[in-house]
């Protein structure tokens, strides 16, 4: 069985989705019809029998377009991380209201939890929110996580070991021992280099293996103005979940019904394979 196959047995899934995925590049109002889509596709997978986990973005910019707030806005300066911070608690409110609409429609419990980094790095609350997602699978229900932006500074500020969502998810899935990570992204999967910036750049179909020759292929931009993202990020994330025992995928998120082709065995996006690493230790990426 090739690889792609053995991904129609996996248990136990994290998916991540970004700011540019979710939200029309216009307005940076919601993108309902591609939220309904998201959530359709994930209760089935739940329906199927598989723990379902969302790592979503959009908090700031769903905040953002609530308050009316842009370059050009008089008084605020965008950029701020105290306005930043206040569009995410404005703008995660709304997120999850919808998400908890959506999933309503099809009578799918769901769940909020909002990270930082101190609750990975402090033994106790690492437990706690292990065992509340246990317990939530045990109920059948889908949790939808953020980082806790109106908190913390480590997403907004910079590109830390909670830098972004990418790490988020890699980190999630070896919290919860997901054996299967799925980022979607504004762009196909990984490349020899950016495609937009190369038309000779290669596609890369499938990693065995995160060799500095692969690893040096990221590139610290997104292509996007509201992820915080590049490929650098989700090459960490690679490196985090297959060392913890996940294969991890890497797809463009302008169809989110890929992921069922995904979990089908489709030949989409970038597949890094799993290598668990046997002295794995999330505390060694936590403190990088």
């Amino acid at each position: 069985m090739s690889a792609r196959d053995e991904l129609k047995n996996k248990k136990r899934v994290v998916i991540k989705i970004g700011s540019s995925s979710i939200t029309h590049s216009e307005s940076g109002g919601q993108d309902l019809i591609k939220l309904e889509k998201l959530v359709r596709q994930l209760t089935d997978l739940n329906n199927r029998g598989m723990d379902v986990t969302l790592v979503s973005s959009g908090a700031i910019a769903v905040g953002k377009k609530a308050v009316q707030i842009n370059r050009s806005t008089k008084g605020h300066d965008e950029e701020s991380v105290a306005v930043k911070q206040a569009c995410a608690a404005i703008g995660q409110a709304r997120l999850m209201m919808t998400y908890q609409k959506l999933f309503g429609e099809y009578n799918q419990v769901t769940a909020q939890i909002l990270m930082t980094k101190k609750t990975i790095l402090d033994p106790i609350s690492r437990r706690n929110a292990h065992n509340t997602f246990t317990e939530l699978f045990k109920m059948g229900a889908i949790p939808v996580v953020n980082e806790n932006d109106t908190v913390a500074t480590y997403e907004i500020e910079s590109l830390g070991t909670f830098g972004d969502n990418d790490t988020l998810s890699a980190i999630v899935s070896a919290l919860i021992d997901a054996d299967l990570l799925i980022l979607l992204s504004d762009i196909d999967g990984l490349y020899t280099d950016d495609p937009r910036q190369n038309k000779d750049a290669r596609f890369i179909d499938q990693v065995d293996s995160l060799s500095e020759h692969i690893l040096s292929m990221g590139k610290d931009s997104t292509g996007s103005g509201v992820g915080t993202g590049g490929m650098s990020t989700k090459l960490k994330a690679a490196k985090i979940a297959t060392s913890a025992g996940a294969d991890m995928v890497i797809a463009n998120g302008a169809d989110v019904e890929c992921i069922y082709r995904i979990i089908e065995g489709e030949q989409v996006g970038t597949l890094f394979t799993a290598h668990q690493d046997p002295d794995f230790n999330l505390d060694t990426f936590l403190q990088d």
